[in-house]
Order: structure tokens, then C-alpha cells, then sequence
């Protein structure tokens, strides 16, 4: 049915419900009606209370929800996929697909797709790649030696087999260019069908939560344009977003609350970009944010990996004692969360894409500093409205240095004053302030934890890391900044034959705040064993400390 058609069935229910209400009528009826009229209210908080109390009611008949399915605005939808748990019969399904044209596949039509790109306005990187998915068959990629691709940390070895590339590797790789191009060629991506191919592929590739991933982090970028919402939601992809915010993976979730609350411009005033993960609160909710707590992760981790729970070899009495429920694939999402509900946790991802692609890739070097990265994360956490409320920053490793360089930063941009005026906290866990002795081994064995230019700087007592710690210390005194940190015991296995302490104590110090030593190795420093472990009881204590007079504990 179409939308005009839509809206003349509300406009004549609504007729109806208003001049006949005398009749005897199913209060159920009547009342999905008025809230659906209400949906439609020239005043924003009755629309978001009927939302809210649609949603809520679960005595619906499945007619019902059918027909609400076909009445709501892409507004109402959007809401209704953003409060938690929400029934899924409220969307319409995804519209029936066009064949496929004879003689194409999906790989061949995302080829097209690219094809119909401009390579202008695109970093480097994103033309190297891109050019290099139209001109190298499925066959010859595969043919190619010594090449190893890595898309967001994880290597495709074409260069292993002389045998095809099965497709699933190719689309995947297509994707990834898409990603790059959808933050600049959103309109050509949209008009060219290409909402439509990504339905395609999402459907086809179901049991691939990697591809499934990239498509709506696609979406997601898509949607920081309002201009192709209708066309986004026309499209089907509400309902999945609708669907995928209910998955039990926290990165599936995390990618779908990303989208959606992009496309939420009712009760959303922030914007989203690539690599900013909102790890609560991720659907709409009555509970008011006082403050952010942003998790930015090392050279080596994700937005989500990095904070996982530690993997540990329970006994037998612990494994009867605990279900599995109980383990988190993220600690801020669950546990952070759960004890400050009043808190936005946003997770920060760098080096997701194209720098970590390890291919000769001219930008390379450029993207790699911590002036770049600086002021790339600087710019989409403004977007975020990071700095309009108290922050405190919770770092790992070479992240820490990185939040350093971005408090510094913000002191010198009058545009983020706000941002530095508002930092109340800073949380370190095992950052090498002073240099690590990894910098002094050979390139193969540092490269495991610190694959970058900046290696060069991380040797022990360096003038770069000297000059960076003591203007941050300046600064952290004069705004006084709390400060804790956390430095790693135990060696960290490098490979099979290889054990070493990356950041020594006397590096985990900045100089400012408390120091605690703690019995874990660099990886899993970030990663405590349980909710009640002494590292997540004194990060929760130091994260409400700081924040104590905002967010009233």
C-alpha cells in the first residue's frame, strides 16, 4: 500500500472514531485508535508519550498491530523501534525485491555500484581500494602473492589460494569501499538503487554477522543526511534496525542503536558518525542523562572488544554457581550502565577501516598521527554533543595518550572549551606515558601490539611523550582534573616463545592521581574477571566520585 494510501486510511479511521464514538466499539479498539491519532499531534510530548504507550501495551490483537503497521508515519516507526523490546509486528515487512538482472549477481551489481561512484572527494585510500575492487576479477585477486588485505582487524589471505575468492569474501570487501563512500556520496549511493542491493545483501547474508555489520554501519552513515530518511525507511530498513536493536550480540545492537537514533530527529539532537558507538542508553527513555562517560580503546582494540569481560577458566562449583547469562561481551554496556542509568556511555573506534588495511595506501602516514586522529575524534565527538555535560574518559594504552593529546587540543580551540571545562575524570589503564621498552624490539615483535608511525616516539623517556605528559599535567592541575590509573603486573605473551611487561609501572604513572598496580597482564588490564572484582568495583568508584555532585550518588 503506499503512503498516500496510508495516511487517507488514518484520516478516515480517525473520522470515524471522532463522529462515531457513540457506537458500542472494543475499548482496545478505541484506544489503539487515540493513540495512534496522538502519534500525529502537533505537540511533541504528546507525540512521544503515545509512542511510548503504544509500544508498552502488549494486549494488541495481531490484526491490530497489522493495521498499525500500515497507518504509522516514518516518524512513529522510528520511535517505536527505539524503545526497548518493542513487538515487531508494528512494521510493515521488507518490501519484495526486483530480480536480479539475467546474468548479474549481487557482487556484480555491488561492482555497479562502486562503477557509479565518484572517485573525486574521497581520501586516497578510499580511490586505492575502490579501484582496486572494479579492476581485479574474483580469480585474479585470489592469484595475486604477498598481498594480505585486513578489513577492521581481521586479514583476508587472498594471496593463500590460486582457487576463487568466494563471493561472500569479495561482497565484503565491496563493502568496506561503500562504507568510505557513504560518508561522502550519500545522495549517489541512494538514488543509484543502492538501499535497495544492500537489502539484497543483508537477506542473503543473514548467518554473516561481519557483512550484516557493515551494511548498517552503511546505514548508519547514510542516515547522518536527513534528506534520504524517507527513502532509508521506504526502503524497509526500519524493521530491520528494529529487528537487529534485539539481537544479543552488543556490536550487532550497537550498530543498529547507532542508525536509529541518527534517523531519530524527534528525540535525538546528536549525530552519530562512524566509529562513535552510543553503548547506552541505546533506545528512548525516561531516565535524564547528567553526564558521559567515553571509552577510547588502543591501537590494537575496537569499541567493543576492548572492554569485554575477562575469559576465564571457571571451576566446576563456579559454573553451577553462575549461568552464562552472566558473562558480557561488554562491561560498559552491562554492568556500567545498569549501576548509572543516568549516564551516557559512548564507545570511541579508530583505526577500524582503511588504516589497518595494510596495503600501500598513500594517506597512510598522515592518518597515522596523533594529531590526525586528534582532531578527527575531536570533530565527531562535538557532533555527538560530547562536552555539553560532565565527562569523565576512560583510556587503554596508547588511547590514553590520545585523550592527552585531545584535552590539549581543546584548550587551544575556542570551540571546544566547553569540552575540556567539562572533563571531570580521566581513567587510565596501563597507558605508556613515559614510553614502553617494546618501541626498542625488532619491528615484527612491536608491531603485534603498536602497528604504528608512533612507535618510533614510544621509546622509554622520549622528548615527544616528555613534552605531551607535562603540558598535560599543567593542565590537568590548573582544571583539576581527577585522575586514576591503573598499571599491569604481568607479562604479556607475545606469540608462542615471547613474554613481556609492554608498559612497566614507572610508564603507567603520569604523575598526578592515584597509581594501583594490579596482578593482570596489558590485554586484560581493561577487561575485569567479574562484576564484584576489586578493577571494576574501584573503576565504578572513581567514575561516581567524579561525577558524585551530577549524577547524585
Amino acid at each position: 500500500m503506499c503512503i498516500l494510501c496510508n495516511r487517507l486510511c488514518l484520516v478516515c479511521s480517525l473520522y470515524v472514531l471522532e463522529h462515531f464514538s457513540h457506537v458500542d466499539a472494543d475499548p482496545h479498539e478505541v484506544a489503539l485508535w487515540v493513540l495512534l491519532k496522538r502519534t500525529q499531534s502537533a505537540n511533541k510530548a504528546v507525540r512521544l508519550q503515545a509512542v511510548q504507550e503504544l509500544a508498552e501495551n502488549h494486549h494488541w490483537h495481531d490484526y491490530q498491530y497489522q493495521t498499525a503497521a500500515q497507518v504509522i508515519d516514518q516518524r512513529t516507526a522510528v520511535g517505536l523501534a527505539r524503545t526497548p523490546q518493542v513487538d515487531l509486528r508494528f512494521f510493515l515487512r521488507t518490501p519484495t525485491l526486483p530480480d536480479l538482472e539475467d546474468g548479474l549477481s549481487v557482487e556484480d551489481e555491488l561492482r555497479q555500484l562502486l562503477g557509479s561512484l565518484p572517485q573525486s572527494e574521497v581520501d586516497t585510500c578510499v580511490q586505492y581500494f575502490t579501484s582496486l575492487a572494479l579492476r581485479e576479477s574474483t580469480q585474479s585477486l585470489a592469484a595475486q602473492r604477498g598481498g594480505l588485505w585486513c578489513f577492521g582487524g581481521n586479514g583476508l589471505p587472498y594471496a593463500q589460494s590460486l582457487t576463487s575468492v568466494p563471493s561472500e569474501k569479495v561482497e565484503s570487501f565491496c563493502l568496506q569501499a561503500l562504507v568510505q563512500h557513504s560518508k561522502s556520496h550519500c545522495d549517489r549511493i541512494v538514488a543509484n538503487g543502492g538501499l535497495q542491493l544492500l537489502q539484497r545483501v543483508y537477506q542473503l547474508r543473514r548467518d554473516s554477522l561481519k557483512i550484516q555489520r557493515n551494511i548498517v554501519r552503511i546505514i548508519g552513515n547514510l542516515a547522518l543526511n536527513e534528506s534520504v530518511h524517507t527513502a532509508i525507511a521506504q526502503s524497509g530498513w526500519v524493521s530491520v534496525l528494529a529487528e537487529m536493536m534485539q539481537s544479543p550480540h552488543v556490536m550487532q545492537a550497537s550498530h543498529a542503536a547507532r542508525a536509529l537514533a541518527n534517523l531519530d530527529r524527534e528525540s535525538v539532537k546528536e549525530k552519530y558518525q562512524d566509529g562513535v558507538y552510543i553503548l547506552h542508553p541505546q533506545t528512548r527513555g525516561n531516565q535524564p542523562i547528567k553526564a558521559d562517560v567515553l571509552f577510547i580503546h588502543g591501537i590494537l582494540g575496537a569499541a567493543f572488544k576492548t572492554w569485554r569481560q575477562k575469559d576465564r577458566i571457571a571451576s566446576e562449583e563456579e559454573k553451577e554457581a553462575e549461568s552464562m547469562d552472566d558473562y558480557t561481551e561488554c562491561w560498559p554496556k552491562s554492568w556500567l550502565a545498569a549501576d548509572c542509568p543516568n549516564l551516557r556511555v559512548l564507545s570511541v573506534e579508530y583505526d577500524s577501516h582503511l588504516s589497518d588495511w595494510m596495503a600501500k595506501c598513500p594517506a597512510e602516514n598522515q592518518r597515522k598521527s596523533l594529531a590526525y586522529r586528534s582532531r578527527e575524534l575531536l570533530r565527531k565527538l562535538k557532533l555527538a554533543g560530547v562536552g555539553e555535560r560532565p565527562v569523565v574518559w576512560v583510556a587503554h594504552s596508547m588511547g590514553g595518550l590520545l585523550v592527552k593529546k585531545m584535552l590539549l587540543d581543546a584548550s587551544e580551540d575556542p570551540d571546544m572549551h566547553e569540552l575540556l571545562k567539562n572533563t571531570k575524570g580521566i581513567m587510565f589503564y596501563s597507558v605508556p606515558h613515559h614510553g614502553t621498552f617494546m618501541a626498542e624490539y625488532s619491528v615484527n615483535v612491536r608491531y603485534l601490539l603498536f602497528p604504528s608511525i608512533e612507535v618510533r616516539e614510544l621509546c622509554k623517556d622520549s622528548p615527544a611523550l616528555r613534552n605531551l605528559n607535562e603540558n598535560f599535567l599543567n593542565m590537568a592541575k590548573e582544571k583539576e582534573i581527577k585522575v586514576l590509573s591503573f598499571a599491569e603486573k604481568l607479562p604479556t605473551n607475545i606469540g608462542p616463545m615471547i613474554k613481556i611487561l609492554v608498559v612497566p609501572t614507572q610508564s603507567a604513572n603520569p604523575g598526578i592521581g592515584e597509581l594501583i598496580e594490579v596482578d593482570v597482564d596489558h590485554l586484560n588490564i581493561c577487561k575485569p574477571e567479574k562484576k564484584d572484582s576489586f578493577l571494576y568495583k574501584r573503576s565504578l568508584q572513581f567514575i561516581v566520585e567524579a561525577l558524585q555532585s551530577y549524577i547524585g550518588h
